[in-house]
């Protein structure tokens, strides 16, 4: 079995739990380590009375199996008071749970307003914590209407509604909102279904999911779903193609309606409008479709969008490519490496070239490379609504999220869908997001975002929510640069990690394309940028790679030198990436920038005094220093195991330098110490020998320089 879901140190506030589905929430939360607030007025069947009796006895069931729980009788129109009880007991909120069970006069109160009410309460202060999950309680009845329940029908279809906005307001806050349609034995229905059914529909079929969506892993917001008995399937609202039933400055009549219902009834080929966007857009292509007085006809998005440039967002948005695998070895880890211009020459380098390297590692942007494979093979081209000529198709974005380090051999599973389809007149953007997964661990999160010369002007929308929103890098100088230079052959040599694509390789087909030859892959000018910042700020730490996200400016031309400019504003990093002889921006990251994972926040290392004093020495004696020592010195300080610090030591140019991060260069040593072991070191109590052979001082690089360390080292410990 998997790794159980815990709420340790989560609050949950579920309302009506003193009996039914709400008291079977309550439990479940209870028992995996969350905080719940049980809140029931403790009235009968019909909405009437008021007792603390039912929350009462849930709380003592709670508290009984070691749980921690409040009870709270206060009308769900009372918010304030409810959230101000979760507050008062545990300090916060984390999710809540809106559960009624009233079929009386007070339906629209209790259901509709009772549920906005609770959320406005709650709702700055899951702003302010970034963290929240809301759970709506609708009903089949709602969904689908039912003979005799006409006000509790309108009150849970709104609920929906009202979840659905949540769900857009919240998400830039990390607040989730979802509904469940749930069915359910409980003390409203055991009066008309049989007892065997009752028994079958049990409270505890539902609560799983109601646990799942309140989970902070738990990344699904705007669902509906339905559930009882122990399954769930999640519903979606589908529209027909449609007709377009009137002409240019003329009428619409009824009876044209009626000679077309059948066609505007047909669900052949129906589209899945997601959102508001993707509703009104339908409405745009008819207004100019009706402009031109094409007159009555069907299909108003394909119709006019074929014909004009191949592109019909209505076909492709949500269409989903057919699963891919890649599986791979040692092997292509290296060769994608020496693709992005990794080279023997660097000893820092072997990690990524070397599968016997004690530290062998996967280069992080290699997570392009099974998502690609999704592409290729025709997968792109088999959408409906996409035709295309892909001697015009652009890399234009790309986004990359790693949610674990990849592994350095495998066989891993990808599956892309159109997330969405832009025009922007000169040409259409496809936004094509790929989740790569091992087994059933999700690996890796790519968005391409593909530019097609030529294919716009469909009367579509020019932006979308579902792309990677894109901000400038800080208006200064950069905080460091580095510099490569591309071969001759580098897209040859990339092209064999996968990407085939001809314009990278054929002369002929890069000029049928609009080049003069062919050009370096984006993806490759991408992994030199990406391994750039991993140089600089992780020293080559895969581990801490996050995410990462370019925008491609303007091609490169194998042979030619790209330099990247980098800013560090705390574990972002935004770049930028030129060709350095013309200074002409190839890519930037110019939304969200590369980000790296923390490191241990370890504080109080003694050896920051030794660094600072070897600093006023350097800063009073660096000439002399210099020309005694003529190294470069790199040290990375330990605690708890971690690297916690390092420093560069630069006696070898100008008058010497000190600086805290690693040297933008090649180090000519690198020193790898506790900070413990370091002042035992510098003190004189421990022989740096003796270190060295126990394990406690490791050395790369030229080992004999080491013991010019003496020259700014010596008598510390009289200081």
């Amino acid at each position: 079995m998997s790794v159980p879901l815990v709420f340790d140190g989560k609050v949950v506030i579920v309302t009506g739990a003193g009996g039914g589905l709400g008291r079977e929430y309550a439990l479940a939360f209870g028992v995996r380590g969350a905080s719940v607030v049980v809140n029931d007025l403790g009235g009968d069947i019909k909405g009437g009375g008021k007792s603390s009796n039912a929350a009462d006895k849930v709380v003592e069931e709670i508290k009984a199996k070691g749980g921690k729980a409040v009870a709270n009788y206060d009308s769900v129109e009372d918010g304030e008071k409810l959230i101000q009880t979760a507050l008062d007991a545990f300090g916060r909120i984390g999710a809540f749970i809106n559960t009624f069970a009233c079929i009386s006069d007070l339906i629209h109160r209790v259901h509709l307003r009772g549920s906005f009410m609770v959320t406005r309460a709650a709702w700055n202060h899951m702003k302010k914590q970034k963290f929240g999950r809301i759970i709506m309680t609708s009903s089949a009845a709602g969904i689908y209407g039912n003979f005799g329940q006409a006000n509790y029908s309108a009150a849970k279809l709104g609920l929906l509604g009202l979840a659905n906005t949540l769900a857009i307001e919240g998400q830039k806050y990390n607040i989730h909102c979802n509904t469940i349609a749930p069915t359910a034995g409980s003390r409203l229905t055991e009066t008309v279904m049989p007892p065997v059914l009752c028994e079958s529909l049990k409270a505890e079929y539902v609560a799983p999911l109601v646990l799942w969506l309140s989970h902070d892993q738990c990344q699904e917001n705007g669902g509906l779903f339905e559930v009882g008995a122990g399954w769930i399937g999640k519903l979606r609202w589908e529209r027909s193609q449609g007709r377009i039933v009137r002409k240019k400055n003329q009428g619409m009549f009824p009876e044209t309606v009626r000679d077309q219902w059948d066609n505007i009834c047909d669900f052949t080929n129906a589209t899945k409008p997601a959102n508001i966007n993707e509703s009104v857009a339908t409405l745009v292509e008819v207004l100019s479709r009706v402009e031109t007085d094409e007159g009555i006809a069907p299909n108003p998005t394909s119709a006019m969008a074929t014909a004009a440039s191949g592109i019909s967002p209505l076909e492709a948005v949500g269409q989903k490519l057919p699963e891919s695998t890649f599986s791979y070895s040692q092997t292509q880890c290296i060769l994608y490496a020496l693709g992005v211009g990794m080279s023997t020459k660097d000893d820092d380098h072997l990690k990524f070239l070397y599968e016997g390297h004690e530290d062998f590692s996967c280069l992080p942007t290699f997570g392009v490379i099974p998502s690609q494979a999704a592409m290729m093979d025709g997968g792109l081209g088999s959408v409906p609504g996409l035709n295309f000529d892909f001697t015009r198709l652009l890399h234009g974005e790309q986004y990359l999220e790693l949610f674990k380090p990849l592994p350095t051999s495998g066989t891993l599973t990808s599956q892309a869908r159109i997330a969405d389809v832009l025009d922007k007149g000169s040409g259409a953007v496809i936004l094509l997001d790929v989740h790569t997964y091992s087994g059933k661990e999700l690996l890796c999160y790519n968005q391409y975002s593909l530019f097609i010369v030529g294919a716009g002007g469909f009367g579509g929308k020019r932006t979308s929510d579902k792309a990677m929103s894109t901000v400038t890098h800080p208006n200064r100088t950069p905080d460091a640069v580095m510099t490569d230079t591309t071969t001759r052959d580098q897209a040859a040599l990339y092209r064999l990690s996968g990407d085939w694509n001809p314009l990278h390789i054929d002369p002929s087909f890069a000029a049928m394309g609009g080049f003069k030859s062919p050009i370096l892959h984006g993806l490759c000018s991408f992994g030199f940028a990406a391994r750039h910042v991993l140089k600089q700020y992780a020293n080559n730490d895969a581990s801490r790679f996050k995410s990462i996200k370019v925008r491609f400016v303007k091609p490169v031309l194998p042979g030619q030198s790209l330099q990247t400019e980098m800013w560090k504003e705390g574990n972002r990093i935004h770049i930028q990436c030129k060709v350095s002889s013309f200074i002409m921006v190839v890519q930037e990251v110019n939304s969200d920038p590369l980000r790296l994972k923390e490191l241990p926040k370890l504080r109080g290392l003694k050896s920051e005094l030794v660094f600072a004093e070897i600093g006023r020495r350097i800063k009073d004696l660096g000439a002399e220093m210099v020309k005694k020592v003529n190294a470069v010195f790199g040290w990375e300080i330990t605690k708890g195991g971690d690297i916690a610090a390092q420093w560069t030591i630069d006696l070898k140019t100008g008058a010497g330098a000190l600086h805290k991060g690693p040297y933008s260069g090649k180090t000519d040593v690198t020193i790898t110490v506790s900070d413990g072991d370091f002042m035992e070191v510098v003190q004189g109590k421990l022989n740096p020998q003796k270190a060295f052979f126990a394990g406690k001082l490791k050395v790369r690089g030229n080992i004999m320089l080491s013991q010019k360390l003496e020259v700014i080292l010596k008598d510390y410990a009289k200081l």
